[in-house]
């Protein structure tokens, strides 16, 4: 397959929120890294990311919304949820909720609790609005191996395996997402990035 890196022209950005309609990959930027996307609702997409990645298939995929309305069709929301939200959406944090039934088993490795990223970057943000759905997405790179920060890392990691990147230059923070677990009620911190767990505690205390 021949991999394409392409400016967010708006044409571009059509080209490859229509491939993940179709049911192809197509990385794109963040605030943090790179991320490798699909249709989240697509299974059969979903699969073509752990192969593309040589991704283990007990890591369940983070889901990336465009907006607040998308959150709450695919994740339950409580207090403490909505607490996160507010303060730090959009924005560098991965939040894991209660899903809903239209997230697929596959896509979560049969948890009932999903991840959620609404990504602080415009980009990323049109990219999925013009897909319409939540976009599954880990980093753009191969397993085990560093998470990509530009277009031409995520080339070297994946080229000839997704017919397109979108080029949006050097990821601002250039660290994954802080983790926070609230699925169970108690919060979990599984892994800080930009965000602290001060700034966390913070906010909810």
């Amino acid at each position: 397959m021949n991999t394409e890196i392409l400016q967010p022209t708006a044409e571009n950005l059509l080209r490859a929120g229509n491939l993940i309609c179709k049911g192809e990959i197509v990385a794109f930027p963040t605030e943090t890294v790179y991320g490798l996307g699909a249709d989240a609702f697509n299974v059969d997409a979903c699969q073509k990311i752990y192969a593309a990645k040589n991704r283990p298939h007990d890591k369940p995929l983070t889901l990336h919304v465009a907006n607040f309305e998308m959150i709450d069709i695919i994740a339950e929301i409580s207090l403490t949820a909505e607490k996160l939200i507010e303060r730090f959406l959009p924005g560098p944090l991965t939040i894991i909720l209660p899903k809903k039934k239209i997230v697929p088993d596959f896509v979560t490795c049969d948890s009932k609790s999903v991840g959620v990223r609404f990504p602080n970057n415009t980009i990323a943000q049109e990219f999925i609005k013009i897909a319409g759905v939540p976009v599954a997405a880990p980093s753009a790179n191969i397993s085990g191996k560093n998470p990509p920060t530009t277009a031409q890392e995520v080339f070297d990691n994946l080229g000839g395996k997704l017919p397109i990147i979108l080029d949006g230059g050097e990821c601002a923070v250039g660290i994954s997402s802080t983790i926070v677990d609230i699925s169970a009620g108690d919060l979990k911190i599984l892994r800080q990035g930009k965000i602290s767990v001060a700034q966390i505690l913070a906010t909810l205390n």
